[in-house]
């Protein structure tokens, strides 16, 4: 989440015209991740976020938007999109597709405790359960298909020795050995700063724009991959057991998914540190963007792959 596009207060109040959400009080730019543009939105009914999307057209927003408003239903706490005078979730702001969500209560945290792991593999469970019953499909745009079609554009850029490591993870998780592995709706994106926190309950799940079908598991190894992660890019193998065991008991993993664990941690890390390779000597202009380091994910990678017999459940 940042800020490519402007909106003025003026602006956002003559589009609100068409929402039933009360006077315009107060608009705040977020300053924070790298994809959409977004401000808190705070009327005279309640407290929103308002996202105006750089990437995502208006043919594949509706996915995305209707997901939210199916987990919403389903109990799980995540942005239910608001419906305009024409009950539609997607308008127009400055040239951009538009909507405007429920604010979510809590805050993010950078250093989670087991019991905040647990929590968040629980509700991870929960959200792969409920996503079953969505019937719309969205292949996952940050798959085989797309690691091949980038790393060339970032390999200028690395030296010889991550050139090599990474062609060799990419033909490495070329076959679809995902397509094997139970399928569904995934986050694909659940970093902490994603997640609100209320002490050790989660309160929200956030940025859904990434969200996507694909082998559960993948969407578990991205989770892992950051909330249980140390600051060296070694794994703690507590918070993770942690982490696992909760979601197990929700969400049972089959053995074909247990056997596919360490590579898939692999899959997960190759996949963030190729697109923030990408996002750190290709990016686009804006106005507040922070792209993260890639560093980090070629130290987890390298991680995964030295500890690739490691025990985990």
């Amino acid at each position: 989440m940042s800020v490519y596009t402007t909106v003025s207060e003026g602006e956002l109040t003559a589009w609100l015209k068409d929402y039933s959400l009360g006077q315009l009080l107060e608009l705040q730019g977020i300053a924070s991740g790298i994809e959409n543009t977004n401000y808190f939105v705070t009327t005279s009914n309640g407290r929103f976020v308002l996202t105006l999307f750089e990437k995502l057209g208006t043919d594949e927003l509706p996915f995305y938007l209707n997901l939210m408003a199916h987990l919403a239903r389903h109990g799980i706490p995540c942005p239910a999109p608001m419906a305009n005078r024409h009950n539609q979730f997607l308008g127009v702001l400055n040239n951009k597709p538009a909507c405007i969500v429920s604010r979510l209560v809590g805050k993010s945290t950078v250093a989670p405790n087991g019991a905040q792991c647990a929590a968040m593999g629980a509700m991870l469970g929960q959200m792969h359960i409920a996503g079953m019953s969505f019937s719309q499909i969205m292949p996952n745009p940050r798959g085989a298909s797309w690691r091949a079609a980038t790393a060339p554009q970032v390999l200028p850029f690395v030296s010889a020795e991550q050139a090599v490591l990474l062609e060799s993870e990419i033909a490495l998780h070329a076959q679809p050995a995902n397509l094997n592995l139970p399928q569904g709706l995934i986050h694909a994106d659940l970093f902490r700063d994603n997640v609100l926190l209320e002490d050790e309950r989660v309160g929200g799940l956030i940025d859904f724009y990434f969200a996507c079908t694909d082998a559960l598991l993948y969407d578990v190894a991205i989770t892992v991959n950051d909330w249980c992660m140390n600051m060296d890019g070694t794994i703690d193998m507590f918070r993770a057991q942690t982490f696992l065991r909760a979601y197990h008991a929700v969400r049972p993993l089959q053995m074909n998914e247990s056997d596919a664990w360490p590579l898939m941690l692999r899959q997960a890390a190759l996949r963030f540190w190729l697109s923030r390779l990408f996002d750190k000597y290709l990016p686009r202009d804006g106005e507040l963007i922070h792209a993260h380091d890639p560093g980090h994910f070629e130290r987890v990678l390298k991680n995964h792959i030295a500890a690739a017999h490691a025990v985990w459940l």
